[in-house]
């Protein structure tokens, strides 16, 4: 199959969309499919590179994923002339993948992380007509009818499902964990402890994106009630920097000042992927404490390397959840801080860890490509 995916980011870029469709990508040319992709194109990255069998265009968007929307157009169309199928995702790739396919008579479907809905309003640093704007991209996306609609768990499903797509259209494809890759045997935790000179804390690890969804804000108002509890606690928080999230960033900034906690808290910029798992190692504990997960990389990422996970009981991550783990009421400081004081007392819930493989996330795709083009 010739396969033509449209995606506003792509690696270099990290993060776990970016982590998904890399694999898939991959995955797909390894089985000996022919796959393109079309991104924007981030500073000191080719316009053109094969990565892996993997044919990659990257286009200017004056370093704006945004102006992906529109200007990919162009591009998605020459592209598309040549692809059997087209394949994009939440967001900004969707609307010119849906414009090149329908325009190219292709068949084409939309892999969907997350739907928000009506909890964009509840969002901490969202005004009221930002969380408006938001909601209603968010409709126009998924009033696109794509010949289907791939959800990252059944939780997300759900969501898309009361946006009035039709249940025939929708199917869930779980993400996957490099189980290889996460592999707590390999790793040995002590060097970062000793780096951060945190050799005898209980340390709590944050890593992600400071997003409105991600719930930062409510684990920084829980520190002084872990520290009552837990005398040499720390959070390491390892968030980004990037211009797309530096109000955030400065807004944690400055309720870590107001709140007088920063001999509590080390805050590091994103760590090459491939430390990622020797900083989970030296944590003692992991904490999602999301508002809203289409899947949980995070979670998944810490339960395959054997941590405790401290995580908000909602949308996916109760379905994602398994090893040693305390689900928590979201958006309350006062739920972290008993999540965390019962993982230091070894009073978590325990079951077998879920697997979610990388092979079982291709090999789904490549079923549904098939039925999508024997239906076209």
């Amino acid at each position: 199959m010739k396969i033509l995916f449209v995606l506003e980011n792509y690696y270099p870029h990290i993060g776990g969309v970016e982590v998904v469709f890399k694999s898939l990508a991959q995955g797909l040319a390894k089985h000996g499919h022919d796959v393109t992709v079309l991104t924007h194109r981030l500073k000191n990255t080719k316009s053109f590179e094969i990565i892996n069998k993997v044919k990659v265009h990257r286009i200017n968007c004056f370093h704006s994923r945004y102006w992906f929307t529109f200007l990919a157009i162009p591009k998605a169309i020459s592209l598309g002339k040549k692809a059997e199928i087209i394949h994009t995702t939440t967001y900004n790739g969707a609307f010119p993948a849906f414009v090149a396919a329908k325009l190219l008579g292709k068949p084409s479907l939309i892999t969907v992380h997350e739907v928000i809905g009506k909890n964009w309003k509840s969002f901490q640093g969202l005004t009221f007509i930002g969380a408006k704007l938001h909601r209603f991209l968010e409709k126009l996306v998924m009033m696109l009818r794509f010949n289907k609609f791939i959800s990252v768990s059944y939780s997300t499903q759900k969501q898309v499902l009361k946006e009035n797509i039709p249940k025939e259209k929708c199917s869930v494809v779980y993400n996957g964990v490099d189980y290889d890759f996460f592999n707590p045997k390999k790793y040995n935790g002590k060097g970062i402890r000793n780096n951060l000179n945190l050799k005898n804390n209980f340390i709590c690890l944050f890593y992600g994106r400071p997003g409105v969804s991600k719930g930062l804000e409510y684990l920084i108002k829980a520190i002084p009630l872990i520290n009552k509890k837990i005398k040499n606690f720390r959070l390491l928080a390892i968030i980004s920097k990037d211009r797309a999230y530096i109000r955030r960033y400065n807004y944690i900034l400055n309720l870590i000042k107001k709140m007088d906690i920063e001999k509590n808290i080390i805050l590091k910029e994103p760590v090459p992927r491939n430390e990622l798992p020797d900083y989970i190692k030296a944590a003692d504990c992991v904490i999602v404490p999301s508002l809203t997960e289409g899947f949980g990389f995070a979670a998944a990422e810490s339960i395959a390397m054997k941590k405790p996970v401290v995580a908000s009981n909602t949308t996916s991550l109760p379905e994602i959840i398994s090893g040693k783990y305390v689900l928590v009421k979201p958006a309350s400081p006062e739920a972290i801080a008993v999540g965390v004081e019962m993982v230091c007392n070894k009073k978590y819930n325990v079951k077998p860890i879920k697997r979610f493989i990388w092979d079982d996330n291709i090999k789904g795709y490549i079923k549904i490509y098939k039925e999508i083009l024997n239906n076209d």
